[in-house]
């Protein structure tokens, strides 16, 4: 698939991502047994490690999960690749840039509403790894433990290549649309859908447009997986046929190429002689995912009130204790609103859970001014919030009658402890000072 000798950054430029990624197929269901080959006979049958791979390949298991591990919570690939993952030099420390891990250390946990506005533009060149700026987080991700909020502005495609050893990452794009190029395959995301990288696949991100800008969850603990549904039934929020796996594609590129890894919240990096991205074949469970948001099939009520916004979860990480995530990924995501003689905004709260919030697309429906896409907002434990005064008094005196919510889409990481910033995102320019002025205009309208 490849000429031996230029990167596939270039090769793609050249070509158009664009096309190359109106031109892919997929495989569908989240959490299936997938396989798929690029050339036809690379996968063995009736075994995962032949005396003699299939075409001179090597055979190769990524392991996401323990190989104990219960059957339905197992994640493994097996990769047939032209070099094993093993040919390649030492790693050396590289700079960290913005990007920062837990236990993060360089602030105190702060109880106050903080609110950013987006990420300022980053100088030419950038491409997604240097892009990558983290606000912080919680856990330990030496220990498997918490999890990483991170945004990225980026306007070059990439040319080396990444995996991350400490957690899987969940890519929430709001402007521009991105390429990965995948140990699997390649995978376009756009804004308004995700993509979901398991934790040590390595990957190329290339620009779709001239820059791209958004959010990513890394996720330090289980897996995710789709929520039960519980009392819903069998049907419902996201379907796992609406996820869509990579077919297989490789590059069999020779010369030097950089591999970054992140390995207990330290980047280091090697120059390889050729491409890690030459995966012939593979089956398994272990895989990248993208996902349309725009699919997430909405629970609401039909009556009075509304359920708490754990029905929009799409994806849960789940810790020790059930029902207890150490981060779950809830979208906000186009619905009606029905209900008689209640309050439809999102109502006031104090949550035990922590809950980072972003905005993709529109307005949301709790914040009339002040939350713009791009930026984000952070409610740790116990700190009260909910609807501004504007949205307040509109939602109180409101005709209840059916209503679209059509012109925003907004989503949110809820994670189990409280999310302790870095000392970037502390002392950010773009962090907005008098967050707490819009609630400060609710007056009392008690009447004994």
């Amino acid at each position: 698939m490849s000429d031996g000798g230029t990167s596939r950054a270039s090769e793609f430029e050249r070509g158009g991502a664009r096309k190359t990624a109106a031109g892919l197929s997929y495989l569908t269901g989240f959490g299936n047994e997938h396989a798929s080959e690029a050339v036809p006979g690379a996968l063995p049958e009736g075994r995962n490690s032949p005396q003699r791979a299939p075409l001179g390949l090597y055979a190769e298991q990524l392991s996401g999960t323990a190989f104990t591990e219960p059957r339905a919570h197992n994640r493994r690939s097996w990769l047939y690749r032209i070099r094993p993952s093993a040919a390649h030099p030492a790693f050396s420390r590289a700079g960290n840039g913005a990007i920062r891990t837990a236990p993060f250390t360089e602030s105190v946990p702060d109880p106050n509403r903080l609110r950013w506005n987006p990420l300022p533009e980053p100088p030419a060149g950038t491409d997604f790894l240097a892009g990558l700026w983290t606000l912080g987080g919680n856990g330990d991700a030496t220990q498997r433990t918490g999890m990483a909020v991170h945004l990225y502005h980026a306007n070059a495609s990439m040319d080396r290549v990444f995996s991350d050893a400490d957690g899987e990452l969940l890519i929430v794009p709001e402007r521009g649309g991105l390429l990965l190029h995948t140990e699997f395959g390649l995978l376009p995301v756009e804004p308004s859908h995700v993509a979901l990288i398991p934790r040590g696949v390595r990957f190329r991100v290339l620009l779709l447009d001239e820059s791209a800008r958004g959010y990513v969850c890394e996720n330090y603990g289980a897996p995710f997986q789709l929520p039960d549904l519980g009392p819903i039934g069998a049907n419902g929020l996201a379907h796992a046929r609406d996820f869509r796996a990579p077919v297989a594609a490789y590059e069999d590129v020779t010369g030097p190429v950089e591999v970054v890894n992140k390995f207990c919240g330290n980047l280091w990096t090697a120059t390889y002689d050729h491409s890690p991205l030459d995966v012939v074949a593979w089956h398994g469970n272990h895989v990248p995912y993208i996902y349309d948001l725009r699919r997430f099939n909405v629970i609401g009520t039909i009556s009075y009130d509304h359920p708490d916004p754990s029905i929009f979860t799409v994806l849960t990480s789940p810790s020790d204790t059930p029902g207890l995530a150490g981060v779950d990924f809830v979208v906000f995501a186009p619905r009606w609103l029905v209900g008689e003689d209640t309050f439809r905004p999102p109502y006031f709260h104090r949550n035990v859970m922590s809950e980072y919030m972003g905005l993709i697309e529109g307005a949301y429906d709790a914040k009339a001014e002040g939350f713009v896409p791009g930026g984000g907002s952070l409610h740790n434990m116990m700190s009260a919030h909910g609807p501004d005064q504007e949205t307040f008094d509109r939602a109180s005196a409101a005709e209840l009658k059916p209503q679209k919510i059509d012109d925003g889409l907004a989503f949110m990481f809820e994670t189990r402890w409280p999310v302790t910033l870095t000392g970037h995102a502390a002392g950010a320019d773009h962090l907005q000072q008098r967050y707490d002025d819009v609630w400060q205009g609710l007056q009392p309208h008690f009447r004994a």
